[in-house]
């Protein structure tokens, strides 16, 4: 305190809870929407190929599919396992299966469990496609074997190997994170255990030498007061004057040599105790004050501190005995107010002066300033704030703030930068790798959204080259027309009218059956070159579209003359 008046402290922190960011609000919805949407593209595609039986039923279970996904993290085998069946019954959840193999695999830690599980949820998709095959998929339960096989690689195998080495990396650098931590922590406190042992060496040299010399200065002064009191009587006074100043000289090294000492503990007569900085402590300094003559009030609102930590406490107790040791020395006749107010998360402590009576004090008479310096280094190792500054009263005040409940551990001493080695940082905080994290997560979305569009594009081919693999059912020559077929069944098998046969026809063919509505003269395959003519079918059908009879006959052909026998 900067000579001759008290001080007031606040001590406290009002905790600040973060609120959550809003793309995590967002993020358990948006996730199964676009898998869904994905899923549903697959859905599109496989039905614009023609290869989607009961689409109803299909989009229905890619639903159930996509509400599941969003319990994943909740039952991650359970949903990984379902989704490999439902995969393997319809194709397209196989976006879905995809994106919780990811997931599921990125998340778990242990290699073995993970890779039963990939290899389960493989076998289960295979086994399902292969019965579902004669129903749900392209038509025998060889082929749905064969769509599983396409399906299990994409939908699990290589989606759960990317989760994994995902996975690897985030684990290994959070490791490697707290190593670093580690190590930065080991540094900051061996650089602090080098420091308070430089500070205990400097009280050592102190106490041994300056205090050494200071007790035989009074042992000296002692006998000189006992000699003056017979030879010179006049003088004693002044053999008194240097004993007593060399005894509030030795009081006040050890004050100082409590200061170099680790700030972890208090030496000399003001040893730290349970009861240092708690109401009873503080009242007592309250009342040597006024028991010294000086008007002091006490004000103490809510619990006591005996339950703070004694780091807090001994902040406390050390400045208000420095305000009122201030007041003693420079303001005696003034009137003190200290107030303590106790809060859930702060405790709020002011020591606070007015003015002093008659003229002011002689600049001989002010202070050093370093017992605010020692306080305001006290305050800020503990994460705090200290302010000191004279009212427009002519009083003083200074204002501290140190956290009631200092988190991590607290500092074994002060740091280049004005904090303990050890003073509270923000935990999670960003390091040296964490520049830009918004950037490199929209990365990292891009390049899986890039991958599940690949895998989907890679179904939807696979499930069309299974599909159209799968054979008609039809082996040999293909069926001829017979008598009693319809129209539309004998244009099935290829039977079409040609109208240059047609104009060859006329005039050289058989008079048409009764009953005849129209006839068709096909090219392919009816037709034959015969040496001088052409032999041709003709299929005739009733009013009622239904083929009666299938009629062959000669047409003369006709040859062209050479040139030199044209006229």
């Amino acid at each position: 305190m900067p000579g001759r008046n008290p001080a007031s402290i606040l001590v406290g922190v009002v905790p600040i809870s973060p609120s959550p960011r809003p793309a995590a609000r967002v993020r358990p919805v948006a996730e199964p929407a676009g898998i869904g949407l994905v899923g549903l593209g697959v859905y599109g595609a496989v039905g614009h190929l023609g290869f989607l039986p009961y689409p109803l039923l299909q989009l229905v279970v890619l639903a159930a599919g996509t509400a599941l996904f969003a319990l994943r993290r909740r039952w991650p085998r359970a949903v990984l396992l379902t989704l490999a069946a439902l995969t393997g019954l319809v194709p397209a959840v196989g976006p879905v299966t995809a994106a919780a193999a990811y997931s599921v695999a990125r998340r778990m830690a242990e290699p073995l469990g993970r890779a039963r599980l990939l290899a389960a949820a493989g076998v289960l998709l295979v086994v399902c496609a292969t019965v579902a095959g004669p129903r749900l998929g392209p038509g025998s339960a060889a082929y749905g074997l064969a769509l599983g096989l396409v399906l299990a690689p994409a939908a699990v195998i290589v989606p759960g190997l990317v989760g994994t080495a995902q996975g690897q990396q985030g684990r290994l650098l959070r490791a490697l994170r707290e190593r670093g931590d580690a190590a930065e922590r080991a540094r900051r406190l061996a650089d602090s255990e080098a420091r308070t042992h430089e500070r205990s060496r400097i009280a050592a040299e102190m106490h041994d030498l300056v205090g050494h010399r200071l007790s035989l200065v009074s042992l000296h002064a002692g006998g000189l007061e006992l000699a003056l009191e017979r030879a010179a009587p006049e003088l004693r006074e002044e053999a008194v004057l240097v004993r007593r100043t060399t005894r509030d000289a030795m009081r006040e090294l050890r004050q100082a040599l409590g200061v170099l000492g680790p700030l972890a503990r208090d030496t000399g007569p003001d040893a730290l105790t349970d009861a240092t900085g708690t109401r009873a402590d503080i009242e007592a300094l309250v009342a040597q004050s006024r028991d010294g003559g000086i008007a002091v009030r006490l004000d103490w609102t809510g619990p006591d501190l005996d339950a703070r930590p004694a780091p807090v406490r001994r902040a406390v107790h050390r400045v208000v005995r420095e305000a009122l040791t201030n007041v003693h020395r420079y303001a005696a006749d003034a009137h003190v107010t200290v107030t303590v107010v106790h809060g859930g998360a702060q405790v709020r402590v002011t020591v606070r002066n007015g003015a002093r009576p008659g003229p002011p004090a002689p600049v001989e008479e002010l202070g050093t300033g370093r017992g605010l310096t020692g306080l305001r280094e006290r305050v800020e190792l503990l994460g705090g704030t200290f302010e000191a500054a004279a009212l427009p009263s002519g009083g003083f005040r200074v204002d501290a703030a140190v956290p009631a409940e200092p988190a991590g551990d607290l500092p074994a001493g002060p740091s280049p930068r004005g904090g303990g080695p050890d003073a509270v940082r923000p935990p999670d905080g960003p390091g040296p790798d964490a520049a830009g994290p918004d950037g490199r997560r929209t990365a990292e979305v891009l390049t899986l959204g890039f991958g599940l569009a690949a895998l989907s594009a890679l179904m939807v081919v696979g499930t069309a080259f299974v599909h159209a693999a799968q054979p008609s059912g039809r082996s040999g020559p293909a069926p001829l027309p017979r008598v009693g077929m319809t129209y539309g069944e004998v244009a099935g098998l290829g039977v079409q009218d040609n109208g240059a046969v047609r104009a060859a026809a006329t005039g050289h063919e058989p008079p048409r059956p009764a009953g005849t509505a129209g006839c068709v003269y096909p090219f392919n395959g009816a037709t034959e070159r015969r040496p001088g003519g052409l032999l041709i079918a003709r299929y005739c059908f009733d009013a009622a579209q239904r083929l009666i009879a299938i009629d062959r006959f000669d047409v003369p052909s006709v040859r062209d003359a050479t040139p030199w026998e044209i006229p």
